[in-house]
């Protein structure tokens, strides 16, 4: 049975390879997305696109022995890749998604057909790990089919890139305290107590799912009292936070699940014997976000993070000649940025993952009008549950799944696009505001130590 799923995602890949090379012809040109300006008829074009995008479908990060395999009697889904590595599905994902793209930006009239990128149009660039790596060329692979594209990596192959983590830069007794102030206020001053509180349906729908009291790891009192004891978050220089207990343990679980419902297309079999609906799987992804909101969304934390990233994608944005620029990293690389930049709360229909999905993109699209005045337009691009299960083919009449974003300090005008020069403030004022920490909070230790 092995033999014969792998033989059938090869065969799906072969195929979507091949279809990556079609002409343009083969699908209808009047179709509209949501990608498409409706500006475009009053004279705006689209100029750049930059692709901040999380990988796609890997493995659990988790190997035999850990946490993963001992709190559960059943046996987890046949992964087609080491833990923590891209799968096979994941690649066959990417694919789809870069020859969308390249069909979008053929009819945008960025990209001719069959394109390849003179010197400095085109960047990608990822993260060292397997799988960020490994989703930038599969993406190119579908983008630019008959393109050499090389993915610039920091360092050797595996090393991981500053660029790409959201660590914490800044960090002194003061403004941790604030930190955690923030996180307290986020659950009613009652921090990651109400973190966990807001989770009870989520604990008990793992708890069941997994039939986690029939394992030996919940026998043996191994790993605690997962539905009682209390967890713990720490901020470390030149680390991302940690979170430790069972919120730490339940995002294992919850993630894992959620990568097997993906690869398992057995509704039963994914769930363990369990009939789950689709408000119970989104109940599961709850989890994922709480991960996201604690360790990476406030807005100290988030600027303090981001800042790297931030750069880059200023720097990107302003590069001349650049037609297209694709970084891969993470949920946290996305979740980070989003947040520094003051998102405002969003909705993605039909995802498991309520804020950033797996293969997820945060698109920044440039358009400048008859008059050379330049917008933005800025969209989250993500598989739905049922095109990353089914590996549905995408094109222009069977897009991926897009949602405009906004943000706090910025205004739209009618075609929901963003002045150029007010999102460069935005990104301007951010990296500063890091840079600023550290004058703030020495000034408030003096202060206080007075």
């Amino acid at each position: 049975m092995k033999k014969d799923r792998f033989r059938d995602l090869l065969t799906a890949m072969l195929f979507s390879i091949m279809v990556a090379a079609m002409s343009l012809a083969a699908f209808g040109q009047d179709v509209t997305t949501d990608t498409e300006t409706e500006g475009k008829d009053g004279g705006y074009t689209l100029d750049q696109v930059v692709i901040l995008s999380r990988h796609n479908i890997r493995s659990p990060l988790s190997a035999k022995g850990s946490a993963l395999y001992e709190l559960t009697p059943h046996k987890w889904f046949a992964w087609t890749s080491k833990p923590s590595e891209l799968s096979l599905r994941g690649a066959l994902l990417e694919t789809e998604m870069g020859q969308y793209f390249r069909l979008w930006l053929e009819k945008e009239g960025l990209f001719p057909e069959n394109y390849v990128p003179e010197d400095g149009a085109v960047r990608f660039y990822a993260n060292g790990l397997q799988r960020t790596q490994a989703t930038a060329h599969y993406f190119a692979a579908g983008l630019l089919p008959v393109a050499n594209v090389t993915v610039e990596r920091k360092g050797a192959p595996g090393d991981a890139d500053d660029t790409f983590l959201p660590k914490v830069y800044f960090l002194n007794d003061s403004y941790q305290q604030d930190v955690m102030d923030e996180i307290d206020a986020m659950y009613d001053g009652k921090g990651l107590a109400g973190c966990r509180e807001s989770l009870d349906g989520a604990f008990q729908l793992l708890t069941d799912v997994l039939d986690m009291k029939e394992s030996e790891g919940w026998k043996s009192g191994k790993y605690g009292n997962f539905l009682e004891d209390a967890s713990s978050m720490t901020l470390e220089q030149g680390k991302e936070p940690s979170v430790k207990g069972p919120l730490s343990t339940a995002v294992s679980l919850a993630d894992a699940l959620v990568l097997q419902y993906y690869e398992e297309p057995d509704d039963r079999r994914a769930a363990f014997g369990h009939d789950l609906s689709e408000e119970d799987w989104k109940t599961i992804g709850s989890v994922l976000r709480m991960n996201l909101e604690l360790r990476f969304s406030t807005p100290l934390l988030a600027v303090n993070q981001a800042h790297l990233m931030l750069e880059e994608l200023y720097q990107e944005m302003n590069t001349d000649g650049r037609k297209l620029t694709f970084l891969c990293g993470h949920d946290s690389t996305l979740a980070s940025v989003l947040n520094a930049l003051g998102v405002k709360d969003y909705v993605l229909p039909e995802a498991v993952e309520p804020t950033v999905p797996i293969g997820s993109k945060v698109v920044f699209e440039r358009f400048t009008d008859a008059g050379g005045n330049a917008f933005y337009k800025i969209c989250m691009v993500y598989q739905s549950v049922d095109q990353l299960r089914s590996i549905q083919q995408l094109s222009l009449e069977t897009p991926p799944m897009i949602v405009p974003l906004s943000f706090q300090d910025l205004n739209t005008n009618d075609a929901g696009m963003i002045a150029e020069a007010d999102l460069m403030k935005l990104f301007q004022d951010k990296i500063d505001s890091y840079y600023g920490l550290e004058e703030q909070y020495q000034e408030d230790e003096l202060e206080q130590a007075a």
